[in-house]
């Protein structure tokens, strides 16, 4: 008899932990990345540093907010690197000719939005599945980077630069930008319908449809939304590096999914939040910065990735199997 109630009682402690970590996993890691990485470095919780590493992560959380939306909705973009370096230097070549900065960010998040529009295009129109889409996407959007700059950067951009090394009351713009699109993210997902039909459709497409949502407008929504995004984070990225590199962005789609995959969002559609993403964001940040005082080999760093994201992929499923028992 007392064993069996000793057997009830570690069921029931194990549910509960696995219930803790299903709803607050992302910030108990997060909180063991802080202190670890405070043991690790006396470095790592300066100030300056903190700075840097929000800094560091920005273009690519900009871009996993985009990101977040496509995968709850059940769909993924493997483009987003290579629209991002397409809108970034026909920025900068505006920038150029110009010499307006804000025209030549209007022009970058067009830019991202057009290639977005284009995805949601196929995708809703021809039933493309959002993999073989984005996959061509970002094959052709280098491509146009290389065409459009004959594989040479773009120099000379000006006062655009201040967009990714200027400071606003001592916070560096690209933070203010990418806590601004955090907002924008947020209210998107869960102040407006647009965001509700969003996990609807990630949740179950055919139950979403029944219910009166139009799905094929709401997934084009979010393909533009998310080039816009994208694009503006090319911009930043360009101006970050004071000029138009045609080989930027490369791997920057991976870096997001992850982010978002980490952070909670389920790659099967229907889960996530914008604020998961952000502790995501902050993770990989954190792993990056460390890494890099840790004067640790950038091959290393590489293989950690991709460990990383087998490990978000595994939690996802755990996590879907306890929340289909509780």
């Amino acid at each position: 008899m007392s064993d069996n109630v000793s057997k009830g009682k570690d069921r029931s402690v194990s549910r509960i932990a696995k219930e803790i970590y299903s709803k607050y996993g992302i910030l108990i890691i997060l909180v063991i990345m802080l202190v670890g990485s405070t043991l690790l470095t006396p470095v790592f919780l300066t100030q300056r540093n903190l700075i840097n590493v929000m800094r560091q992560m920005s273009v690519i959380f900009i871009i996993a907010c985009g990101t977040t939306m496509v995968i709850i909705s059940g769909m993924i973009d493997l483009s987003s690197g290579s629209v991002a370096a397409l809108s970034g230097v026909v920025a900068t070549g505006m920038m150029v000719a110009t010499k307006s900065a804000p025209l030549a960010v209007a022009v970058g998040i067009i830019v991202g939005g057009l290639c977005g529009a284009v995805n949601g295009a196929f995708i809703t129109t021809f039933k493309l599945p959002p993999f073989i889409m984005t996959l061509a996407m970002m094959i052709s959007a280098r491509g146009l980077v290389l065409l459009y700059t004959g594989g040479i950067p773009i120099s000379g951009i000006g006062n655009l630069n201040v967009l990714g090394q200027g400071f606003i009351l001592g916070v560096p713009i690209p933070i203010i930008i990418m806590m601004i699109i955090f907002g924008i993210t947020w209210v998107l997902l869960n102040r407006m319908k647009f965001g509700r039909y969003i996990y609807a459709i990630g949740g179950n497409e055919e139950a979403a449809i029944a219910s009166g949502v139009s799905v094929k407008r709401v997934k084009a929504m979010t393909w533009i939304i998310n080039g816009m995004f994208v694009g503006l984070a090319g911009v930043i990225l360009m101006a970050r590096i004071n000029s138009g590199q045609p080989a930027a962005g490369q791997m920057y789609e991976l870096d997001a999914i992850t982010t978002v995959v980490l952070g909670g969002t389920s790659l099967s559609g229907g889960i996530g939040t914008i604020q998961g993403t952000l502790a995501g964001a902050m993770i990989i940040g954190i792993l990056n910065n460390v890494l890099n005082l840790l004067n640790v080999s950038p091959y290393y760093q590489q293989i950690l990735k991709g460990a990383i994201i087998v490990t978000a992929v595994i939690l996802d499923i755990k996590t879907k199997e306890i929340r289909a028992k509780s």
